[in-house]
């Protein structure tokens, strides 16, 4: 079973994607900030990570950052979330070193889609 680090600041997203995902067979730990997701990304070391990126304490994109930049968590696959379409949005938090991006509201099968691939590509490397 795969562990999945939710970092997550909004209750209701956190309880519908936290309970959808368990139901979908993957283990689920919940952050609700950002220094929270980096401690739980540390100390757990899940096999992907859902980064919200408008997050309190350290914002989803330097979490990501830090994340990336340290050799215990480095290899671990992120996916951003945020509520921002922008093409720019998704450029900054692939340039900040998410492996993927998707929008809110999220669209469940998707998004299980995404974190299957990523899982996927984890075990092959």
């Amino acid at each position: 079973m795969a562990k999945i680090l939710l970092v997550e600041d909004n209750e209701m997203n956190r309880d519908m994607l936290s309970r959808r995902l368990e139901r979908k067979g993957f283990e689920v730990v919940i952050a609700v900030d950002g220094q929270e997701g980096l401690d739980l990304a540390a100390s757990s070391l899940p096999d992907l990570i859902l980064m919200d990126i408008d997050l309190p304490i350290i914002d989803g994109l330097e979490a990501i950052r830090r994340l990336k930049a340290d050799d215990k968590t480095k290899h671990i696959p992120i996916i951003a979330l945020t509520a921002h379409a922008l093409a720019e949005d998704r450029a900054k938090s692939l340039e900040a070193g998410s492996n993927d991006y998707d929008t809110k509201p999220i669209e469940f099968a998707r998004l299980t889609g995404k974190i299957e691939a990523l899982l996927n590509k984890s075990d092959k490397e």
